[in-house]
C-alpha cells in the first residue's frame, strides 16, 4: 500500500491536475501607459548665451518693425497714388471745360460777323447801290477784326518792315531806291500770330535795288 511521506493511505487519493495562474498582462500595459502620462517630461536645457536670446529677440522685434514699415509705406503709396489720379483727372475736366468756353466765346463773337454777311447780301439781292454794300462789307471786316482779336489773334505788320523769313513770304520782288532795299514795299496776303505762334505768314513783294526786278520763281 503506497504511503505519502506523512505515512497516509494514497489509494483513495484522486489526482487533482495543477493550478493555472494567468497574468493579464494588457493591463500591465494600460497601467504604465497611464503612468507614463502623467509623468512630467524633463525640459531640455537651454544651451543658448542670453546675448544671443537678446540678438534674436532684437531681430524679431526689427523683422516685425520691416514689415509695419512696408505695410504703411504700401498704404500710403496706394493713397497718393489715387489723390495723384484724381488730381489728373480734375485737370482735365477743368482745361476741357475752359476750353470749351473759349471755343464758344470765339464762335458767339463771329455771329456779329455772320449776321453783317447777310445783310450785305440781303442789300445786293434788293438792288441797293454798291456804296451799300461797300459800307457792309467793311462793317463785316471791321466785325472779324475785332472778333480775332477777342481771341488774341493779332495781324502782322509787313509794309514799310524789313523782310524777315519768319513772319513774311517773299512771292515778288520790286525794283526800288537803294533806301528801300530788303524792306516789303506791297502786302498781298495779311499774315497772323496768335501770341508766339505763327498762324500764317504775311505774303509780300520785297523791294530790290539791282536793276533787275523780278518775279521769285524767274532765274
Amino acid at each position: 500500500m503506497a504511503r505519502d511521506l506523512f505515512g497516509r493511505d494514497q489509494r483513495n487519493k484522486v489526482d487533482e491536475p495543477a493550478e493555472i495562474r494567468v497574468t493579464d498582462r494588457r493591463r500591465i500595459l494600460l497601467d504604465a501607459d497611464e503612468s507614463a502620462e502623467t509623468l512630467t517630461p524633463q525640459e531640455a536645457p537651454n544651451l543658448k548665451p542670453s546675448y544671443v536670446e537678446e540678438l534674436e529677440a532684437r531681430t524679431k522685434a526689427a523683422e516685425q518693425k520691416t514689415l509695419e514699415v512696408q505695410a504703411r509705406f504700401e498704404q500710403l503709396r496706394k493713397q497718393l497714388q489715387s489723390e495723384t489720379d484724381e488730381t489728373r483727372r480734375r485737370l482735365n475736366r477743368a482745361a476741357d471745360e475752359r476750353a470749351q468756353r473759349e471755343k464758344g466765346d470765339f464762335i458767339a463773337a463771329l455771329l456779329p460777323v455772320l449776321d453783317n454777311l447777310q445783310r450785305a447780301t440781303d442789300a445786293a439781292a434788293a438792288g441797293s447801290s454798291a456804296e451799300v454794300i461797300a459800307a457792309g462789307i467793311r462793317q463785316t471786316a471791321a466785325s472779324f477784326e475785332s472778333a480775332l482779336a477777342a481771341a488774341g489773334v493779332k495781324p502782322i505788320e509787313a509794309v514799310g518792315e524789313m523782310f524777315d523769313p519768319q513772319l513774311h513770304e517773299a512771292i515778288e520782288t520790286l525794283e526800288v531806291v537803294p533806301a528801300d532795299e530788303g524792306k516789303v514795299v506791297v502786302q498781298h496776303t495779311r499774315g497772323y500770330k496768335l501770341g508766339d505762334r505763327l498762324l500764317r505768314p504775311a505774303r509780300v513783294k520785297v523791294g530790290r535795288h539791282t536793276g533787275k526786278a523780278r518775279n521769285v520763281g524767274e532765274k
